[in-house]
C-alpha cells in the first residue's frame, strides 16, 4: 500500500499554527480560571492526592529554580519558539507538524506569562496549579504538559527516522539496496551477453564437402 504524500509545506505550516494556537488558547483560559476561581497557595482536592489543584506563582522552572534569574527563561523559551517556527518553514511531515505545533503552543503558553503577567515585562511569573503529589512535587501547568509531551514525541520521531520531509532513513536503506540489485543484475545480464558473444566467435565453421 503506497504511503500518503507529504504535505505542501504551506499546509504543514497552516497546522503548526492552527495546533500552537488552540494549545496556547486552552493554556491561557485555565490559568484564567484558576487566578479567577482559586485561593492562593491553597490546595483544592479534586481526587484526593492523585490530583490536587494548587494555584502558584512560578519566578522559576521546574521546582522554582533559578527564581533569581527569571529573564533567563523568558530568553530561553523565545530562542525555542523561534527555532520551532523556522523548523516549521520547511516541514513536509504531518506528524512533525502535529508535534512541533503542540510544542510550539505549550512554549508560547509560559512564554506569553513570562512577558505579559507580574511583576513586569520578560519577568513574569508562570501561573501553576496541577499538582500530583503521588508521582512528583513539582507543581505545573497545561503548557508544561504539551511541553513535556512534546518533547518525548520529538524523541521518539528521531529514533524512528522520520524526517521533516516525510522520509524516512530506512527508505533510503531501501532505496539504496535496490540499487544494488538493479546494477547487480545489469551486470549480470551484459556479462552473460559477453560470454555468448564470446562463444558465437570461437565456434567451428561447417566444412564444406569436396
Amino acid at each position: 500500500m503506497p504511503g500518503r504524500r507529504p504535505l505542501s509545506r504551506s499546509a504543514a505550516g497552516i497546522i503548526v499554527a492552527v495546533l500552537a494556537a488552540l494549545v496556547l488558547a486552552a493554556d491561557q483560559f485555565v490559568k484564567h480560571l484558576t487566578i479567577e476561581n482559586l485561593p492562593l497557595h491553597e490546595v483544592v482536592p479534586v481526587l484526593g492526592e492523585f490530583l490536587q489543584l494548587y494555584y502558584i506563582r512560578n519566578s522559576g522552572a521546574a521546582f522554582s529554580l533559578g527564581s533569581e534569574v527569571t529573564w533567563i527563561f523568558t530568553i530561553a523559551l523565545t530562542v525555542v519558539a523561534g527555532i520551532i517556527i523556522w523548523k516549521s518553514f520547511g516541514l513536509r511531515s504531518r506528524l512533525w507538524a502535529v508535534v512541533l505545533g503542540l510544542l510550539l503552543g505549550g512554549v508560547l503558553g509560559n512564554l506569553t506569562d513570562r512577558l505579559l503577567r507580574e511583576p513586569g515585562f520578560a519577568v513574569g511569573h508562570v501561573v501553576d496549579m496541577i499538582s500530583m503529589p503521588w508521582m512528583m512535587p513539582a507543581i505545573f501547568n497545561v503548557a508544561d504538559i504539551f511541553i513535556v509531551c512534546g518533547m518525548i514525541a520529538v524523541a521518539l520521531l528521531v529514533v524512528l527516522g522520520l524526517r521533516f520531509d516525510g522520509t524516512r532513513e530506512k527508505d533510503d536503506i531501501a532505496s539504496d539496496a535496490d540499487a544494488d540489485a538493479d546494477a547487480d543484475a545489469v551486470a549480470g545480464a551484459e556479462h552473460g551477453s559477453d560470454i555468448e558473444k564470446s562463444e558465437a566467435s570461437i565456434k567451428p565453421e561447417p566444412e564444406q564437402a569436396g
